[in-house]
């Protein structure tokens, strides 16, 4: 029994803080979201949807989500960056992902290529991962001055935290990761006048 003192406290702790913390509303923040879905996937895991708007063309969009030594600074967790190896059109990743759900550090190799039409996939290469694909796919809209954005996100982690809990912290992440993405956006179009 005593095994599971730790990972039971830090289950109890986790929902508590994802509950009973203040959340500041999408429209509040001035977040880019349109729509946003979060949950357990059928084949283990957790998959989440969103569409997204951005004050920005789509080439800027593509810009940013193409900077991968800048990676890190779109997201809120603690990310360490040890390397970029771009080859054939394709750049891998080396990631280790620092998470208040999980002790330690989490490894995370993918491979990431450009969408011909505008957007990024990116697909699991190894690490403490058993699933990871991201898909970002850009569109331009409202004569071009601005980017709607699919986002699809299907990931499993190797831990024994549950898919549920997963799914709840990953959708404040990703609200946190979609205005970051939109303040940076919104640096780069203030930049190039």
């Amino acid at each position: 029994m005593k095994p599971f003192r730790a990972p039971l406290s830090l289950l109890l702790s986790a929902v508590w803080l994802f509950l009973f913390c203040p959340q500041v509303s999408a429209r509040e923040s001035g977040s880019p979201i349109r729509s946003l879905t979060v949950g357990s996937d059928p084949a283990g895991g957790v998959r989440a949807t969103a569409t997204l708007l951005f004050p920005a063309p789509p080439a800027l969009v593509q810009s940013l989500l193409t900077d991968y030594h800048k990676w890190p600074e779109l997201f809120e967790v603690r990310i360490r960056l040890a390397g970029v190896q771009e080859r054939q059109g394709k750049v891998v990743t080396d990631l280790y992902i620092e998470h208040r759900l999980m002790p330690g550090e989490r490894r995370l190799v993918c491979e990431s290529e450009a969408l011909p039409g505008g957007g990024l996939v990116t697909d699991l290469k190894s690490g403490d991962f058993k699933r990871y694909h991201r898909v970002w796919k850009l569109t331009s809209v409202n004569g071009g001055t601005q980017t709607e954005a699919d986002f699809e996100l299907v990931v499993e982690i190797e831990t024994i935290v549950p898919d549920w809990l997963v799914a709840l912290a990953m959708r404040r992440e990703l609200e946190a990761h979609f205005r970051i993405v939109r303040d940076r956006v919104l640096e780069r179009v203030q930049k190039g006048r």
